[in-house]
């Protein structure tokens, strides 16, 4: 379990290198193609979307296979070829859906991965997936900063194509790591089976669950989309400093990550949602309304290291509602973080045309509405095993059948 809890992160930092660098990338692109912001809003929400359709299929098939590893190793590949391609785009459709397609790579990992280590260890759900995501959140450290101080060396294309090259290292790491990592154990989703998970969800605690899933990603999007064309639009940093911001909100909610996952496994996950959320809300606040430049800076940090750092606690409560199929499950989840809360950039895009400040006003609003969803969550009582109905405790496994 060690050595998934080190190569599994690090396998996250690599393919999310390069989705990492859009952040960053967009301003720069927007300034070349002469984008506004709500054409920059577009491409990150076509990008992020059309990437999204790659984790349910790839938390189906993850259930289906027993050699996950193999899946993984494939990933590494497609993200590497994607997005060299996608800088060689002449244009803003054919960029958006080479940024698209290059992302399903990267998506497909996330539901494989954290479906294994779920699997792995069934009672720390939390603290595995926030170690975990914690890779991916120091990606959206490294790759701001890296693509800060190379947009003042070279252009965006050449900049993504240097994005790449984590993925491709790994690509050729885990090919040695294949035997080391444990081969699942289940049958496959069957078609009957799949169609009592979908009900399930399809309950109203599940659409509220979904709901509140959904309007928080849009929520940390809106902030994360803006925050790099407002720092230098508004404020007339840099691309480096600019950069330099962004990471460090991204290293404050990686850092936590873990710690926050592992706190929600013995308390109330909705508890620690409502309690960062409304943090979160007072900060995206705080960015709006103050004048005075770094305290605009260090309230907009901390909201997006604040949203970041709840993220663990937020995929282990569907985990808990789900119960089974943590893969599958999982595919689900995030292709509702990244597909629907993609939109929440589109809408930050078209704030923004009348004042960038409004997108975090928008950010505080998106996340009010997460924080009520989750207090009616909080109120329905204890979850229940989907597949034997037993009462469950977040943190702690559902007994099966044979239990």
């Amino acid at each position: 379990m060690k050595a998934l809890l080190v190569s599994f992160p690090l396998g996250h930092l690599a393919n999310d290198w390069a989705p990492a660098s859009i952040w960053l990338l967009a301003p720069a692109i927007g300034a070349a193609m002469g984008l506004s912001p709500s054409e920059i809003g577009l491409l990150i929400t076509i990008s992020y979307m059309g990437a999204s359709m790659g984790y349910l299929p790839a938390g189906i098939l993850a259930d289906r296979v027993s050699h996950q590893g193999r899946l993984l190793a494939a990933t590494f590949w497609w993200v590497a070829i994607g997005y060299f391609l996608a800088s060689l785009a002449p244009g803003f459709w054919s960029l958006a859906i080479l940024l698209a397609v290059a992302g399903m790579g990267d998506a497909a990992w996330h539901p494989i991965a954290t479906g294994v280590l779920v699997e792995q260890a069934p009672k720390r759900r939390g603290m595995v997936l926030g170690i975990h995501a914690m890779g991916g959140t120091l990606s959206e450290v490294g790759a701001p900063l890296t693509v800060g101080l190379l947009l003042s060396l070279v252009d965006w294309r050449t900049a993504l194509q240097v994005s790449v090259l984590p993925a491709v290292v790994m690509g050729v790491v885990f090919l040695f790591l294949l035997p080391r990592i444990p081969r699942s154990a289940s049958a496959g989703v069957s078609r009957l089976e799949l169609g009592r998970i979908t009900r399930h969800w399809m309950r109203p605690r599940g659409l509220q669950l979904i709901g509140m899933i959904s309007i928080y990603n849009m929520a940390l999007m809106a902030l994360m989309s803006m925050s790099p064309l407002f720092l230098q639009r508004e404020l007339g940093h840099g691309p480096a400093l600019a950069g330099a911001v962004f990471a460090a909100a991204m290293l404050a909610g990686s850092l936590l990550q873990p710690w926050i996952g592992r706190f929600s496994d013995t308390r109330d996950r909705y508890g620690v949602f409502i309690a960062g959320s409304c943090a979160g809300i007072l900060l995206s606040l705080g960015a709006a309304l103050l004048v005075s430049p770094p305290w605009i800076i260090v309230s907009l940090g901390g909201a997006m290291a604040i949203l970041i750092a709840v993220r663990s606690g937020v995929l282990a409560s569907a985990v808990d509602y789900a119960s089974s199929r943590a893969a599958t499950t999982l595919g689900f989840v995030f292709m509702l973080l990244d597909g629907v809360g993609a939109l929440g950039a589109l809408l930050a895009g078209w704030v923004a045309e009348v004042d960038l400040r409004y997108c975090f006003l928008l950010a505080a609003a998106l996340s009010t509405t997460s924080v009520l969803l989750a207090f009616g969550l909080r109120r329905a009582g204890p979850l229940h095993d989907v597949a034997t109905g037993t009462a469950m405790t977040p943190g702690v496994e559902a007994p099966g059948p044979g239990a």
